[in-house]
């Protein structure tokens, strides 16, 4: 996909700018997307792409691979979303870390409701931990997820590498943002520095399984 777009994420501390190059190496296809982000104070910074339309599907297996180099470092949490736009309107929002902070893998939930919406993240009992992950190697990363018509979102599985995790937590995740249908994907990384730093992540073989 060529639309993705880098935006910095106003729910972290900091600041953080990003882009984005396709690059033949490092990647599994000959072609993978370079994220280059550089952060002030534990900012973040969010890229995204629309991929569709679809408002019907309910299940869904995200499913990509991704490369850190030696600037992984510099990473506290690595975010891989989905959101969809729902028959209702309401957008359900599929958030799902590795959090480096709590050493969990994380989903989100709203804490309110979809007129007035707190999203909250939630520690599963699932261990994850990006500064323990290998550099210069691709890590497979699979998510198996659903929803209901109300937009309660069960969080199923969490794959890295082939080794299953069951995370079995359902979370209400519908929010009245008022967006024209779309799916859409987001790529997130936020940083583990108090100061300036920077880092490169590559993300290859991307696809979303719905049904």
């Amino acid at each position: 996909m060529n639309n993705w777009v880098a935006v910095d994420d106003p729910g972290t501390d900091g600041s953080a700018a990003g882009s984005m190059a396709m690059v033949g190496s490092p990647s599994l296809s000959g072609s993978a997307l370079e994220f280059d982000t550089t952060y002030t104070y534990y900012g973040g910074e969010r890229y995204y792409a629309s991929f569709g339309d679809d408002t019907t599907a309910s299940n869904f297996v995200y499913d990509g691979w991704v490369y850190l180099d030696s600037s992984s470092g510099s990473i506290a949490n690595l975010e891989m979303d989905m959101n969809q736009v729902m028959p209702n309107g309401q957008t359900v929002i599929f958030g799902f870390q590795c959090d480096g902070w709590a050493g969990t893998w994380d989903y989100t939930e709203n804490a309110g409701t979809p007129i007035v919406p707190i999203d909250h993240w939630v520690n599963s009992s699932a261990p994850c931990n990006v500064q323990t992950w290998a550099q210069d190697t691709w890590h497979h990363v699979q998510v198996s997820y659903s929803r209901d018509d109300d937009g309660n979102v069960t969080y199923q599985s969490v794959w890295l590498d082939g080794n299953q995790q069951q995370i079995n937590a359902t979370a209400p995740s519908a929010f009245a943002l008022g967006w024209a249908p779309t799916v859409l994907t987001n790529f997130q990384v936020d940083s583990f520095a108090p100061g300036s730093s920077s880092s490169t992540v590559y993300l290859d073989n991307l696809t979303i399984s719905r049904w």
